[in-house]
């Protein structure tokens, strides 16, 4: 009894542990970029969700190549829905997805699982509890970013838009609005106003536009080594092999989407921006939140019960030194795809939120001295 009581402790504190670690974090990092996406998720919005999820990898790796002052930046994403008929209209019909994290994964696993339904979008109600709910640095050199997509007139819900997107800016949070319809009628809806009132940018997209997809001679190789890249994860604790099986479930969505959308994935996971010290014995020690010592059997993978604590020391230096080997040849390989991605790609495709979000990113990083390679 007193065995599984304490195994019952040890998964909950792991568990607050997974859902507070991008607060704990972000305060001891420099160059904080915090990203909150708010998605309608009514009826309507099947095209927009498609398009976050198979663009997600890739606004991921355009922030993975900015730095400021030499120094490579630390992303948080937070994902908020609203206006689906599913949500409370107690809460306004607005759902915290995700908080600010940077365990990629959730993201992913969480945008997979959005299912559209009707609803009544309200965006100020939305807007108003992001800049409640999530842990924003007070730090106003570090970049804070809403966007919020959706095609409803802004002006929806009992919360003022006005009241929220001026309560942003007071708190250093820039609101981009994204209109998925026609220009012109974004801005008699007041998607423009709300942005202007934050200090942010307008823009509309076509939310069923298909995303151009090309393929490039590198992706067999980069997939290949993306899942070799798999192999020198060492799953720990007591929810180790749980999320090293979600880790290779997201492979699996995002290669469902388009071979693109797994080689964005392979390039991010290459990337300081996928971190998994929660679970991975590799990022973990690399962070200084474990000693090896101290771990019991049970929360070790089977190949390393048996280890002298010098023989774990050994194999999981083993195992960085094999992960960063092929971090080495994805990065290359993604510098020949970019270049070959360049010269090929056709025009007309910025009216798609990768686009769109790319754009704005790169503008307002660049504002607050962030640069990019």
């Amino acid at each position: 009894m007193k065995k599984s009581l304490t195994l019952c402790l040890t998964i909950l504190i792991s568990l607050t542990f997974l859902s507070n670690k991008s607060f704990s974090n972000s305060m001891n990092e420099k160059n904080i970029v915090q990203l909150a996406i708010l998605l309608d998720t009514s009826n309507s919005m099947d095209g927009l969700i498609d398009q976050t999820k198979t663009q997600l990898w890739k606004i991921v790796n355009e922030m993975a190549r900015s730095k400021r002052n030499s120094e490579p930046i630390s992303l948080y994403v937070a994902l908020y829905e609203y206006g689906n008929d599913n949500l409370s209209p107690d809460e306004g019909f607005v759902r915290l997805v995700a908080p600010l994290t940077n365990d990629l994964d959730k993201i992913s696993e969480e945008l997979f699982k959005l299912k559209t339904n009707g609803g009544s979008e309200y965006c100020g109600t939305v807007i108003a509890e992001a800049i409640k709910d999530l842990k924003w640095n007070n730090n106003n050199n570090d970049l804070k970013i809403i966007f919020i997509a959706g095609n409803e007139p802004f002006t929806q819900g009992n919360i003022d838009y006005h009241n929220s997107c001026k309560d942003a800016i007071s708190k250093g949070i820039i609101i981009n609005t994204i209109y998925c319809g026609n220009y012109d009628e974004g801005v008699q809806t007041n998607w423009k106003d709300g942005a202007d009132l934050a200090d942010g940018k307008y823009i509309n997209i076509d939310q069923n536009q298909e995303i151009v997809h090309i393929d490039a001679p590198q992706d067999a190789e980069l997939i290949k080594l993306g899942q070799q890249l798999n192999d020198t994860y060492i799953a720990y604790g007591y929810l180790g092999d749980e999320l090293k099986a979600r880790q290779e479930e997201q492979d699996m969505n995002a290669g469902s989407v388009a071979p693109e959308v797994l080689v964005q994935r392979t390039v991010t996971k290459s990337s300081s921006q996928y971190r998994n010290e929660s679970w991975d014995l590799v990022d973990a020690e690399k962070e200084g939140n474990v000693k090896l010592e101290e771990l019991k059997d049970d929360q070790l993978p089977e190949e390393m019960k048996n280890m002298s604590v010098e023989e774990r020391k050994d194999y999981v230096e083993k195992k960085a030194k094999e992960r960063e080997n092929i971090q080495k040849k994805i990065s290359k390989l993604n510098e020949e795809r970019r270049k070959y991605i360049s010269d090929k790609l056709a025009e007309g495709n910025e009216y798609t939120l990768d686009a769109a979000m790319l754009k704005i990113i790169r503008e307002q990083a660049e504002s607050k001295n962030y640069k990019f390679e």
